[in-house]
């Protein structure tokens, strides 16, 4: 969706395609809506049995039937509303599940480039608030403006019958009241949209910065971050301000317009009343149905304001399912793939058109070899790994596994036979074995396999010495885990894989040497039989690979083992020096 798309506000007609999405049970939400227009009919009979009784009063006429009537009339309108709240807030509730379902399953169909340009917070903010804003217009504010409409409209009919010219008098307040909440509307309008898109942006910054806290605290960040998150909270008070400002102008307004009107007609009715032409009963009534009038017109300022907000809400999250998702391959393709042979043909790729980080790069690794990469840092080492797993597809050239393209390879099947171990693994919430079983479903594996991957992985040796074993819960990113233990359960989950190509960026790189004797002796293990690529940092590593490609401003400038190249490259042997002394 292009940048123009983004600009536009969203339709009427946008808001029902979002959500025609979610399927919504139109049988049901009729159902709902008849119910709350029947308790609303039921309300506008109220005020008739009032005159009646009113106007009739005598013990003859107070009888059992007529009380009866009346309570009748109140109970079935207070059961008929609650049946309807809950059928509007059943059909809410599934508005915001399936909502938050396709927003949720659109995010992890999407490319990793829309995670490095977008917030997390600002994501998080579309699944939570905008669906919220969205199912509240749906559940509240619309069943609110169709009974608000259908009792203005019996209401009014009512008035009119029971006596059209003290009717007339009411009409005053309507175009006083249009003047008025037209203008009020639209600002109220762009302020709702600022204020989404701050409290968005404000998600975002403090889900940041409570995610590196130890950063915060490390480097004396506090005030900064007191200072930056204040700027964000007073940014949001701003615009709260200027919503209250606006329903504080708004408010007392449209009650001065009412309360002159009810005055004129209590007034000019009093008067009808002491000549004889107006019964004290139809005075009641009248006002009571000029209530029931005045409610919902206060009402609908709330719900044009709360529209344009689900608007707002409805274009970010359209902008969001119209995002273009990772290309799958082809959906057909039943190819076994063993990995016998990776190639890299002729490949560029940049992040954005104009800046490439690869140029032409060209190299094959194969069936049990361990390929290292060397170079600079930001000559484009991780790039690669980053390309192999399509996180991103090339600009020019072809990636190609046992003679296949690998974009037309289904990207679940690509990545089943990939594992990747990074300098520091990745570890989420929960325990040591929902991390080591992670994207395994419960039939791909058995508990025997677990315990083995953890044996291989010398996971067994700080494992065994907790309490909870396995089932330890290790807290948000691994936080009670050291860098040593992260890096082991990283690479037992690596064994329980069993992945045919293997992608290390140098797991030992950060860790103690007690560390790295066990990390490198489980990735030897692990090593063995597949075909290994290794994103070198070590001296150790470099000298025991079969081939070594040096990377230079994403050129491949030389390729041999450390010997051949240290005879033959000059800036190989300087880096190598420099590097590793």
């Amino acid at each position: 969706m292009g940048k123009g798309k983004m600009d536009e506000k969203a339709s009427f007609n946008d808001f029902m395609g979002l959500l025609k999405r979610t399927e919504l049970n139109r049988g049901l939400f009729a159902t709902g809506i008849i119910l709350t227009l029947v308790g609303t009919i039921g309300s506008l009979i109220v005020p008739l049995l009032t005159q009646s009784f009113i106007d009739g009063y005598s013990p003859e006429v107070l009888s059992t039937g007529l009380i009866a009537l009346i309570i009748m009339v109140f109970v079935l309108s207070a059961v008929l509303d609650g049946v309807a709240y809950y059928i509007l807030a059943k059909i809410g509730q599934t508005i915001i599940l399936r909502l938050r379902e396709n927003v949720w399953d659109k995010f992890l169909r999407l490319p990793i480039g829309y995670f490095d340009q977008t917030k997390s917070g600002e994501s998080v903010s579309r699944v939570v608030n905008d669906t919220a804003i969205i199912k509240d217009l749906i559940t509240r504010h619309f069943p609110q403006l169709i009974s608000g409409i259908v009792s203005v409209i019996g209401a009014v009919v009512i008035l009119f019958i029971l006596d059209w010219r003290m009717s007339l008098i009411m009409f005053i307040a309507v175009p006083v009241s249009i003047v008025i909440i037209l203008p009020l509307g639209r600002r109220m309008s762009r302020i709702s949209r600022a204020l989404q898109d701050e409290t968005a942006a404000f998600t975002g910054l403090i889900q940041e910065t409570l995610s590196e806290m130890r950063l915060v605290k490390s480097f004396n960040g506090e005030a900064f971050e007191r200072r930056k998150g204040r700027k964000g909270i007073r940014a949001l008070y701003g615009y709260g301000m200027k919503e209250a400002a606006i329903n504080a102008f708004l408010s007392p307004i449209m009650s001065t317009v009412m309360m002159f009107v009810i005055i004129l007609i209590i007034a000019y009715g009093g008067l009808r009343v002491s000549e004889g032409t107006l019964t004290i009963g139809t005075m009641v009534a009248f006002l009571l149905y000029l209530f029931q009038i005045i409610m919902p017109m206060t009402m609908f300022a709330m719900f044009f304001t709360e529209y344009n907000k689900a608007l707002g809400a409805t274009e970010r999250l359209i902008l969001i399912l119209g995002k273009e998702e990772e290309q799958g391959g082809d959906t057909t393709f039943d190819q076994p793939l063993d990995f016998n042979v990776l190639e890299f043909e002729d490949v560029s790729f940049g992040y954005d058109p104009e800046n490439k980080v690869l140029h032409h790069v060209d190299f094959t690794a194969r069936n049990s070899e361990k390929v290292a990469f060397v170079g600079p840092s930001g000559s484009g080492k991780s790039t690669l790994f980053g390309l192999i797993e399509r996180y991103y597809d090339i600009d020019d050239g072809r990636i190609m596994v046992d003679g296949i393209d690998i974009r037309d390879i289904p990207l679940t099947q690509l990545r089943r036979h990939i594992g990747y171990v990074a300098q520091e693994s990745a570890i989420i919430s929960g325990t040591i074995r929902d991390n080591i079983t992670y994207g395994l479903a419960p039939d791909e594996y058995t508990d025997e396999e677990v315990e083995l991957a953890v044996r291989r992985s010398y996971s067994h040796e700080f494992i065994e010495a907790l309490e909870m074993g396995l089932d330890t819960t290790v807290g948000e990113r691994g936080i009670k885990l050291s860098g040593g233990q992260r890096q082991r359960i990283g690479i037992a989950r690596a064994f329980l894989k069993n992945p045919k190509l293997l992608m290390l960026d140098e797991a030992t790189a950060s860790l103690d040497s007690r560390s790295e004797r066990f990390v490198q002796e489980a990735l030897d293990d692990l090593m063995e039989g597949r075909t290994v690529l290794v994103i070198a940092h070590r001296l150790s590593t470099v000298i025991n690979s079969d081939r070594i490609f040096f990377l230079d401003n994403g050129h491949i400038t030389g390729e041999g083992t450390h010997q051949e190249l240290m005879a033959a490259h000059a800036m190989y042997r300087i880096f190598t020096e420099q590097q590793f002394g």
